[in-house]
């Protein structure tokens, strides 16, 4: 019975490393909150493997120590950083803009960024906070950047999840959570848009060589449960943090999607623990997985007759 236990237990606190020597030497990689947490050891680990590596975050000039951090750990000055903030459509629009200025190939995609359980706010064009930015922001970012991809195919597309994708369902009497807010239920619920991002992605770019794939990192300590209520931390140092993985650990299952020759050709599917995982019933939905497509386009791309006109002016 012991014995059973501690396998069960060494089963659940497993956190494998993606070990393989993968050279990935001429490609370009842009990471979305590379800055931090398993972005930045993810930035360090494709930098370290010689490729050209794009930090995307909100805030560059408080993030060239990050930068020089991430040049330091992988001995590579081809890293840099480009301004974006996912909860801006006129922000994602211009690192669209600067990165087609600066580059005419990406062979990696890695949607990272993310914020949760956020008291209720919204985005700077109206979308509830935690749904702008972890699914809307990327939805947008991955679509203006298709070209690219296409372009240098075979390219990769890894958009982060979560586990907590399995708590929730796609609310579409209430996307926007305007008439209830359960900021734990709808963090589950922009991750589980993620999943079904990558789903009808995939579908979508069959024949193009280009691969979309979604993962759970797994706990990983970081800056992103800041919001998290004070009653978690107790019932984190006594039960869970052995669960806990390091941001170097969390980055590994997104490392091996973004480079292992063995998954060139695998698409639409869910990584945990850098392996194939079986994700809710929800996340599997096809006709989902269509309808968030359909509305993400209606409430992204109806807006932009309004910012062009902005733009005009600027």
């Amino acid at each position: 019975m012991m014995s059973r236990l501690i396998k069960i237990i060494k089963n659940i606190t497993k956190k494998p490393i993606f070990t393989q020597d993968v050279s990935i030497s001429g490609k370009v990689a842009l990471i979305t909150g590379g800055n931090s947490g398993i972005g930045k050891e993810t930035a360090i680990d494709l930098a370290k493997r010689g490729g050209k590596i794009y930090i995307a975050c909100r805030d560059v000039i408080r993030s060239k120590d990050d930068l020089d951090e991430i040049k330091e750990r992988s001995k590579s000055s081809n890293v840099k950083l480009i301004q974006l903030d996912l909860a801006s459509i006129r922000s994602i629009r211009q690192c669209s803009k600067e990165f087609h200025e600066k580059e005419r190939r990406l062979n990696i995609l890695i949607n990272n960024a993310g914020i949760m359980a956020c008291p209720k706010s919204y985005t700077e064009d109206g979308f509830e906070m935690q749904m702008g930015t972890n699914h809307l922001g990327h939805f947008l970012l991955t679509n203006l950047l298709l070209d690219l991809l296409k372009a240098s195919a075979p390219s990769r597309i890894v958009v982060v999840s979560s586990a907590a994708h399995k708590f929730s369902d796609i609310n579409r009497d209430d996307f926007m959570s305007d008439k209830s807010y359960n900021k734990i239920k709808v963090y589950g619920q922009s991750k589980l848009a993620n999943n079904l991002f990558a789903l009808e992605l995939a579908r979508r770019l069959e024949g193009t060589n280009v691969t979309a794939n979604s993962c759970h990192p797994g706990l990983v300590h970081s800056k992103l449960g800041r919001h998290v209520n004070a009653w978690y931390k107790p019932i984190y140092r006594l039960i869970l943090k052995p669960f806990y993985k390091t941001a170097y650990e969390g980055a590994q299952t997104q490392i091996r999607l973004a480079v292992d020759p063995e998954l060139e050709t695998v698409t639409g599917k869910y990584f945990v623990d850098c392996e194939e995982a079986v994700p809710s019933n929800a996340a599997q939905s096809y006709e989902t997985a269509a309808w968030l497509w359909a509305k993400s386009t209606e409430m992204i791309y109806g807006k932009f007759k309004d910012f062009d006109k902005l733009d005009t002016k600027s």
